[in-house]
C-alpha cells in the first residue's frame, strides 16, 4: 500500500509539472516577473483607433495640438481676421475647456465672432470642431451699443458690467433656447434666443445675469448689423437654423484684439499667444 501511494504521488507530481510547463509555453504565466503580457495592448489600441478615431485623438492629443490641427484645416476657410491670433485663441480655448470639462461640452459646434472687424463685414462663423468644417459663415453679427459710439464700425469698448450694453469677450457655454422678444426701431419682434454662461471670469461671467444671449434680430442683415444690448445677434433665419445646434452643450467664443483681455482670459492665456502681429 505504501508503494502504491508513493507511485500515485509521483504520477501526480509528473502531471502537475506537465501542466505548469504547458502553461508557460502558451503564455498563461501571470505570476512571472512580467505580470501583464504586453501582446494585447497594441491590439486594444488599434481597435479603438479603427473604430473611434475622434475618441482616440481626444485621449492622446493635448488642447494645443488639437487647436493646431484645427487651424491647419480651417484657417484657409476664414476669409478675414482682425488679428492672426484670433482663430488660435478660439480653438485653444475651446479644446482647453473641453479637456477640463468634458461633461459640459456635449456638442461639437463653436460659434465664433471676430469683433476686431467692423459691423458691416461678415465676422461670424459656426464650426464643427469634430469634423473640422464650417457649418455656416461668414455672416454678419451685431455688437453691443455700449461698445461703439456709431451704428457702424469696429467695437472698441468691452464690458462685463450690468447696464453697460457692451459686448463681453471670451468663452461661453451654450445653454438652453427660449422665446426671445425685443424691440427694433420702436417695433417689438420675437425670435429664438440662446442663453449663454460666461466662462472667462471677470470678462464675461455676468452674461446670464445681464441677459446677454445669442438671438436673431431684424436689425442684422446680410449687408450689415445694427447694435444690440451686448448680444452676438444674427439674422433671424440663420438663428432659427444655428442656435438649436449650439444649444445645451455647444460653445461660443467672442474675440477682439484687446491686449488686456488676451493676457488675462484664463482660456486664451493657455494658448500663450504672445504679442502677435497685427494684420
Amino acid at each position: 500500500m505504501r508503494f502504491r501511494s508513493t507511485k500515485y504521488l509521483a504520477n501526480g507530481l509528473i502531471v502537475i509539472v506537465a501542466v505548469v510547463a504547458a502553461a508557460g509555453r502558451f503564455g498563461g504565466g501571470h505570476e512571472s516577473a512580467h505580470p501583464v503580457s504586453p501582446q494585447p495592448v497594441p491590439f486594444i489600441t488599434a481597435a479603438v483607433t479603427r473604430t473611434t478615431p475622434a475618441l482616440a485623438a481626444d485621449i492622446s492629443e493635448k488642447p494645443a495640438t488639437r487647436a493646431k490641427s484645427a487651424l491647419e484645416v480651417l484657417a484657409s476657410k476664414v476669409t478675414r481676421m482682425s488679428d492672426p491670433r484670433a482663430l488660435e485663441a478660439a480653438f485653444t480655448s475651446y479644446f482647453a475647456y473641453r479637456e477640463a470639462h468634458p461633461g459640459d461640452v456635449k456638442k461639437p459646434y463653436l460659434y465664433y465672432v471676430d469683433y476686431g472687424l467692423a459691423s458691416t463685414e461678415p465676422r461670424g462663423y459656426v464650426f464643427d470642431m469634430e469634423q473640422l468644417k464650417v457649418v455656416d459663415g461668414p455672416f454678419t453679427v451685431a455688437h453691443g451699443r455700449g461698445s461703439s459710439k456709431s451704428r457702424n464700425g469696429i467695437p472698441t469698448r468691452f464690458s462685463n458690467a450690468p447696464g453697460s450694453a457692451a459686448t463681453s469677450l471670451g468663452l461661453y457655454l451654450a445653454q438652453e433656447t427660449y422665446g426671445f422678444s425685443g424691440k427694433s426701431g420702436g417695433v417689438h419682434y420675437t425670435s429664438i434666443g440662446l442663453r449663454l454662461k460666461g466662462l472667462s471670469g471677470d470678462w464675461n461671467d455676468n452674461a446670464r445675469a445681464r441677459g446677454v444671449v445669442a438671438h436673431g434680430a431684424p436689425y442684422v442683415t446680410h449687408g450689415g448689423a445694427g447694435r444690440s444690448e451686448g448680444c452676438p445677434a444674427m439674422e433671424q433665419g440663420r438663428a432659427r437654423d444655428l442656435l438649436p445646434k449650439l444649444a445645451n452643450g455647444g460653445m461660443v467664443f467672442l474675440f477682439a484684439p484687446e491686449q488686456s483681455w488676451i493676457k488675462s482670459d484664463p482660456w486664451v492665456a493657455s494658448a500663450d499667444l504672445g504679442a502677435g502681429d497685427r494684420s
